[in-house]
C-alpha cells in the first residue's frame, strides 16, 4: 500500500511520523494533507539511507539543489562534492540531472553517500542511453527505452522523478501558433517534442501514462510532473502552450491520485513579478492542490552571473503565494556548469528566499528566528548572531576580515556611533539614575 492509500485510509504510516517530527506538527495533520494530495512524502522505498521529505500546503518550504555532469565534465568526484556543499548548506533534496559520463556509477554515487532527497529526470538516461550506448540519435528512441530509463532510476531509489508527460502534439501546436521566441528550453521537453515531430506519434509518457503509473507504485516515488513548456524568457510567459501543458497536468494529477501514486507539478520559469501569483494561484487551482516545484522564477533576462539573485526574487514571491517546492538557480546559470562555489551560493539564495516567503505563509518558527536576531543585534551579541544566521561561515569570516576588537563591541560600519551601542549606553544611564 503506497503512503497516499494509507494516509486516504485513515493509516498514519512510520514515514507521516518522522517527516511531521521534523516538520514539528501533529502527525494526522500531516496525513490529511497526504490524504488530501496537498502534500507529498518523497522516500523511494528503495532509498532506505535518507529520512522522509515532505512537501506542501502549510509546511516549510523546501529547497533543491541540481547537479550533474555534462559530456564537457564527467567528474565523478566533482558531483559528489558538489552534492556535499549542497547538504552541508542546507538544501533538503538534490537532483542528479547527469548527461555525460558513466551516468548510472553517478547516480549510484550520490545516492549511497548522501543521505537526502533525490531527483532525477529519467528521460535524460534514455536518451543518453540512445546516442552513447546505442549509437543512434534520440529520435531513434523506443518506448521501451523510456521506461527502461524510469525503471532504472526507481530501481537506484530516486525519490521523485521529472516526466514531462504533459508534452503533447497538440501542445506544440498551440506553440507553433503563439510565436515564442525561445520555444522550447526545458532539456527533457525539447527532447520530447523532437521524438514527437519526427516519429509523428504521441509522447509515450502521456498516451501510455498508465504503464507509467504501474512502474512507480511499487516504489511509492513521487511523479513530479514537469513543465516541458515553461517559459524560458519573459516573452514567452503564461502564453496558450503552457496553460495547455498545465491543463493536461492537472487531468493526470487526478489520474494518479486515483491510482495511489503522489503528485507535485513543477513550474515556470522565466515569469514578469506582476505574474508570478496569477501563476501559482492557477497552477494550485488547476491541479487539485497538488504541491508546486518551481524552478525561480526568474524575473529578468537581463543578469547572467547573478541569476541566483533574480531566481531568489521571484522564488520568494512565488512561495509566498503558495509554492512549497524552490529549486536554486546559481550565478552560473546559462553560463556553463555550476562551480562548488557556485553550488553554496545558490544554495544560500533559494534557502533566503525559502524563509522570507515562509515569514509570510505564517510557518511556524519562521519569524521566531529573526525575533532572536533581532534581540541578538539590539545586544551586540555576535556569537548569538553566528549561530542564527543562514551563513554562519560566511559571518563569522566577514566579521573577523573587519579586524575589530571584540572589546569594542560594534562593528566597523559605525564604531563608536552605533546604534545600538548609543541606547544600550541609554539604558544603562537610565538605570543608574533610577
Amino acid at each position: 500500500m503506497t503512503q497516499l492509500e494509507m494516509a486516504r485510509q485513515g493509516q498514519i504510516s512510520d514515514l507521516v511520523q518522522q517527516a511531521a517530527a521534523a516538520e514539528n506538527i501533529d502527525a494526522d495533520i500531516l496525513r490529511q494533507k497526504i490524504a488530501a494530495g496537498t502534500a507529498v512524502i518523497c522516500r523511494n522505498t528503495k532509498h532506505t539511507n535518507a529520512p522522509p521529505l515532505a512537501v506542501g500546503e502549510g509546511l516549510r518550504t523546501k529547497t533543491n539543489a541540481n547537479l550533474g555532469t555534462s559530456s564537457d565534465d564527467t567528474s565523478i568526484d566533482k558531483e559528489l562534492e558538489k552534492a556535499q556543499v549542497a547538504i552541508a548548506a542546507g538544501a533538503d533534496a538534490i537532483m542528479d540531472l547527469s548527461t555525460g559520463g558513466p551516468i548510472d556509477e553517478i547516480r549510484a554515487t550520490i545516492a549511497s553517500q548522501t543521505n537526502i532527497c533525490l531527483g532525477s529526470v529519467p528521460l535524460y538516461q534514455a536518451a543518453c542511453d540512445a546516442v552513447l550506448k546505442q549509437g543512434k540519435p534520440i529520435v531513434d528512441m523506443t518506448v521501451e527505452d523510456i521506461f527502461a530509463g524510469v525503471k532504472k532510476h526507481l530501481e537506484d531509489g530516486v525519490d521523485f522523478i521529472t516526466v514531462h508527460c504533459g508534452v503533447t502534439l497538440e501542445t506544440v501546436e498551440r506553440m507553433e501558433k503563439e510565436g515564442r521566441i525561445m520555444e522550447v528550453v526545458s532539456r527533457g521537453g525539447s527532447f520530447t517534442v523532437e521524438w514527437m515531430l519526427y516519429n509523428k506519434a504521441q509522447n509515450p509518457l502521456y498516451e501510455f501514462y498508465d504503464r507509467l503509473l504501474e512502474i512507480v507504485r511499487p516504489y511509492d516515488a513521487v511523479l513530479s510532473l514537469g513543465d516541458g513548456f515553461r517559459p524560458g524568457c519573459l516573452a514567452d510567459a503564461t502564453d496558450r502552450a503552457q496553460i495547455h501543458e498545465l491543463l493536461l497536468l492537472g487531468e493526470l494529477t487526478q489520474r494518479a491520485q486515483d491510482a495511489g501514486i503522489q503528485v507535485m507539478i513543477e513550474g515556470p520559469g522565466h515569469v514578469p513579478l506582476n505574474q508570478i501569483e496569477a501563476n501559482i494561484k492557477l497552477q494550485k487551482r488547476l491541479c487539485h492542490g497538488a504541491p508546486f516545484y518551481v524552478l525561480g522564477p526568474l524575473v529578468t533576462d537581463i543578469a547572467p552571473g547573478y541569476d541566483h539573485i533574480t531566481s531568489a526574487i521571484g522564488g520568494t514571491v512565488a512561495a509566498a503565494a503558495g509554492a512549497d517546492f524552490l529549486c536554486y538557480v546559481t550565478p552560473s546559470e546559462h553560463l556553463r556548469l555550476p562551480t562548488v562555489e557556485d553550488v553554496h551560493e545558490g544554495v544560500m539564495a533559494v534557502r533566503i528566499a525559502a524563509h522570507a516567503a515562509d515569514i509570510v505563509k505564517g510557518v511556524p518558527g519562521a519569524i521566531e528566528k529573526d525575533n532572536a536576531m533581532a534581540r541578538c543585534r539590539k545586544n551586540l551579541d555576535w556569537e548569538g548572531q553566528f549561530e542564527l544566521a543562514i551563513d554562519p561561515a560566511k559571518a563569522r569570516r566577514l566579521r573577523a576580515e573587519s579586524g575589530v576588537d571584540e572589546e569594542h563591541g560594534a562593528c566597523t560600519m559605525c564604531g563608536a556611533l552605533c546604534a545600538y551601542k548609543v541606547m544600550n549606553e541609554r539604558g544603562d544611564k537610565k538605570a543608574v539614575v533610577g
